[in-house]
């Protein structure tokens, strides 16, 4: 939510539509605030926690790592807002285990269905419509630990770094119809995921828990941090900016 040079609220996104996945709580609850504060009619999502939503939200209980839950969800959001202008793919993460060669199978399946296959299916199921009405944003939660391939979380990290390929792909094959798709990759952010993640490492493991140094611009992230970058990416702000991975992690990770 911005103001005039008359000091009136401006609602940017008044008249849209968004559908927020994992909006109950950490930095998908701060998404779905933003977005409702910049008047878009908000749609979100999560396996439970509907009484966390805040008011004037709407909220429907799917499973977005299975095809069915990710079909119940588009079919609500076309019940419920009647199309989808705007797609924010929150939900994420894994379970750590004690290096790359002890994650199993269902561990790796579980990363994949949860930080790629639920965005795949969704975009595969909504995008047309934007398509159609040549006009739309995209944006997938990625992680700026892509680069590290941490041994406890390479299943985690590999289903993120194809996340951001997904995304570069499907933003040159939308480009033509106005529709912008995007990646913001959060750095150490403070949610209550986050901690979970932390203290389950710090339970199984045998060596140094997780990283916890402070990135360089002095503290860890916020979930508004994340919000900001995605608020700015499906605005008329971003409208030239297409098939971009934008990074928020404090200098948390070297580049280059």
């Amino acid at each position: 939510m911005t103001t005039n040079e008359n000091g009136s609220v401006v609602r940017e996104l008044a008249g849209k539509r968004a559908l927020v996945t994992g909006g109950s709580r950490g930095i998908g609850a701060a998404i779905v605030r933003q977005l409702l504060d910049a008047g878009a009619e908000v749609l979100t999502t999560a396996r439970s926690a509907a009484s966390l939503v805040p008011e004037g939200v709407s909220f429907v209980a799917a499973d977005v790592r299975t095809r069915s839950g990710a079909e119940a969800l588009a079919a609500a959001a076309e019940e419920r807002l009647g199309g989808v202008d705007i797609l924010v793919h929150n939900v994420g993460g894994a379970q750590p285990y004690n290096g790359a060669l002890a994650i199993p199978d269902e561990g790796w399946q579980d990363a994949l269905n949860l930080n790629l296959l639920a965005a795949v299916r969704l975009d595969a199921l909504l995008a047309p419509g934007m398509r159609e009405r040549r006009s739309g944003a995209i944006v997938h939660i990625s992680s700026a630990a892509t680069p590290t391939v941490a041994p406890p979380f390479l299943h985690y990290t590999a289903a993120k770094a194809a996340l951001e390929n997904y995304s570069r792909g499907l933003a040159l094959e939308l480009a033509g119809f106005g529709v912008r798709v995007n990646s913001v990759s959060p750095g150490r952010t403070t949610t209550p995921g986050g901690e979970a993640t932390r203290e389950q490492w710090a339970q199984i493991s045998e060596g140094p828990g997780l990283d916890n140094t402070t990135p360089p611009l002095g503290r860890d992230g916020r979930p508004d941090d994340i919000a900001n970058a995605v608020l700015f990416l499906v605005s008329e702000r971003a409208s030239w900016v297409t098939g971009s991975g934008l990074i928020v992690d404090g200098g948390e990770f070297p580049k280059g």
